[in-house]
Formats: C-alpha cells, sequence, structure tokens
C-alpha cells in the first residue's frame, strides 16, 4: 500500500487534550442532548495486527454493510474490527479509504446506480465524484466502540445521532465561543460520504441526513440525523452547553405555542437589547 495523507485537522480546530475523560464526556452528552442512542467511535488503523489489540475486539462472521457495524456498537455496545474484507462492496470501503478511491479511478467512474438512484450514468458519474472520502493507501483496517469504554483513545471521529432539535443545540454549543459557520452537504445515497467520510477527510464536524442504506441497513430512525465529530472538538461542545443550560437554553426545547406573546420569554434573554 502507498502512502497517503493521514486523518484530517482542521486549521481552526481546537487543541487536542492531553488526555480525555471519555465517561465524563459521555455523561455531559447524555446530560445536556438527552441522546437516545450510544455516541460510537471510529478509529483508522495503518495494519491490521494494530486493530486487533484493541481491548476486546470482536470480528465480523459474514459481510456486512459498513452502517450494520456501526449499528451494532452504538445499539449493541460492541467494539468491532473491520477490515474491507468484512464489507459488502465498494461503496461502503471508499469513504472510509479501504478501496481504491483515486479522482481517475475506476470507483469515481462507476454507473452502478444508473436507474435505481439516477437516471443517467453521467448522474451516477457526477454523484461518485462528489463523495468525501478517505484518500486509500495509509489504512487497512478500522475500528468501532462506544466512546465511554475508552478503546480508541482517542478515535479519529464520534459519531452522534440525534433529533434535528438536538443537532441543532449541538451546534449552538460548538458556536457559543469562537463562532464559526458550518456548512454542510448532501450527496444523497451514499451519506455516509456526508459524515464519516468528510469528517474524516477534513477533520471537521460535519452533519449529514442519513441516506437510505442507513436506515434501511443501519437501524437508522426516521427522526435521526448523524454528525461526524472529530473528539478535540468534544470539550468545547460541552462547555458551550453548559453555558447555554445556565442561559435556560435547554434541550428539549418547550414550546411556547404558536399563538402566545414571545415578548415575555425574549425578554428573559435579552432583557432589553432584542
Amino acid at each position: 500500500m502507498t502512502t497517503a495523507p493521514a486523518v484530517g485537522v482542521a486549521a481552526d480546530a481546537p487543541p487536542e487534550p492531553d488526555s480525555y475523560d471519555w465517561p465524563g464526556i459521555v455523561a455531559g452528552l447524555q446530560r445536556y442532548l438527552r441522546l437516545t442512542a450510544t455516541p460510537v467511535g471510529m478509529k483508522m488503523f495503518e495494519t491490521i495486527e494494530e486493530m486487533q489489540e484493541v481491548e476486546r475486539i470482536r470480528r465480523p462472521q459474514f459481510k456486512h454493510a459498513l452502517d450494520q457495524l456501526v449499528a451494532q456498537a452504538r445499539w449493541l455496545n460492541f467494539t468491532l474490527g473491520v477490515t474491507m474484507d468484512d464489507l459488502i462492496g465498494a461503496q461502503c470501503g471508499a469513504p472510509v479509504g479501504l478501496h481504491p478511491n483515486e479522482d481517475d479511478g475506476e470507483w469515481r467512474l462507476r454507473t452502478t446506480m444508473t436507474n435505481v438512484w439516477f437516471e443517467t450514468d453521467e448522474d451516477s458519474i457526477l454523484h461518485q465524484q462528489a463523495m468525501d472520502v478517505m484518500p486509500y493507501g495509509r489504512y487497512a483496517a478500522l475500528a468501532l466502540s462506544p466512546l465511554a469504554t475508552g478503546r480508541l483513545d482517542p478515535p479519529d471521529v464520534v459519531l452522534l445521532y440525534g433529533t434535528p432539535g438536538q443537532m441543532i443545540i449541538l451546534i449552538n454549543g460548538l458556536q457559543f465561543s469562537g463562532f464559526k459557520k458550518f456548512e454542510f452537504a448532501s450527496v444523497g445515497e451514499s451519506a455516509c460520504a456526508d459524515s464519516w467520510g468528510r469528517a474524516l477527510r477534513t477533520g471537521e464536524p460535519s452533519l449529514s441526513i442519513p441516506c437510505y442504506a442507513e436506515r434501511r441497513f443501519g437501524g437508522v430512525q426516521d427522526d435521526e440525523l448523524l454528525m461526524a465529530i472529530p473528539p478535540r472538538y468534544l470539550p468545547k461542545l460541552i462547555d458551550g452547553l453548559d453555558k447555554l443550560s445556565r442561559n435556560g437554553l435547554r434541550y428539549p426545547i418547550p414550546p411556547l405555542g404558536i399563538q402566545a406573546d414571545p415578548s415575555e420569554s425574549l425578554a428573559r434573554s435579552y432583557q432589553d437589547r432584542f
């Protein structure tokens, strides 16, 4: 395998902490966001042997979609090791750099989705070319594990599933200090490229609308979005959520009512500044 760039780090990303309190971080996420599903870590490994050294790692017994393996980590609390041989096809392996995905390569020119998701071969190729992926060549395996176990210390990205209401409060927490406008994209089907593919490549928080396959095979619920976030953002996130909570801005968001006068509610937050 040829050498390729490592997992991305955004230019304006927070510094990596000396250590992480994983149970404390998960407790903070639960306290402020009330997540239903277990937060999951994903970590890339250059060799299969390194991946197999993860504590209590288990291997899939047959081929899966990567969405299914993520679901086993978040719903069943499994710690899983994954290679390309464990995945059902290239569309699962390419976003995480386990299958060749070069800009001028065969995978980028595939027309497999023609007459399924797209009308023409040109549409299918444009879709393939739009997908965010990890470069192929550096990594041979990845592992998935519930974040609180600390078995991937640190993971490369953390996967958080939640409702739109939880996700906007999460974004608000990230923006409380050092504001940044977040921009997210959608390739439609193959939305794992919008979440863990993009987060791994860029090192930035990446929100996605999970696709048909993630819902069909990965058990993603109808009301769920997915945030893939590098762990270095989590301390900043928890601090932001805590400060928002102190300001009375919490999840769940209690609806005032569509015919009520909002003046009193606004006055509590903004005093005479609104």
